[in-house]
């Protein structure tokens, strides 16, 4: 359902102000995968190295285990091990940003300085087709959000 009224980037925004916390962690989770999906290919490598340099020992271990799925060689749940066999992952590059950004976006979020860092960092850099998309997602979020979720 289009918003015409609206620009979806503001429309996120509104959404993301009025749903519970639990709707904003998806909320938070999916704006993520959506830059994902916008970076440039060229610029993947740089970001995953960055988004790695920020895990916790924990994260670090669920991120290698997850390579251990991809069966690409044995995984070591170390930041040097994970940025050297990114370029190795081909169409899994991005599911693996994802991935370990959406951890450094939990623990933010955990923190309470996600929501508005990211939502300024990242709406701008999404394409209009991109934003529509998200703020249809959004608003299925706020719908499950108001229909009873327990939030």
């Amino acid at each position: 359902m289009p918003l015409c009224f609206i620009e979806p980037a503001d429309a996120i925004r509104v959404i993301a102000d009025s749903v519970g916390r639990e709707a904003r962690r998806q909320l938070l989770g999916e704006l993520v995968r959506a830059w994902v999906d916008e970076i440039p290919e060229r610029e993947l490598d740089g970001h995953y190295a960055k988004a790695v340099a920020d895990l916790d020992e924990h994260d670090l271990s669920m991120l290698a285990a997850w390579h251990a799925s991809l069966e690409v060689g044995q995984p070591i749940a170390n930041r040097e091990f994970l940025v050297n066999v990114f370029p190795t992952l081909g169409e899994n590059r991005r599911e693996a940003l994802k991935i370990a950004a959406g951890f450094r976006g939990e623990e933010a979020f955990d923190a309470g300085i996600a929501e508005d860092q990211a939502l300024d960092t990242v709406l701008p850099r999404l394409s209009r087709d991109r934003a529509m998309e998200l703020a249809e997602e959004c608003i299925e979020l706020y719908l499950w959000d108001r229909l009873g979720s327990d939030n």
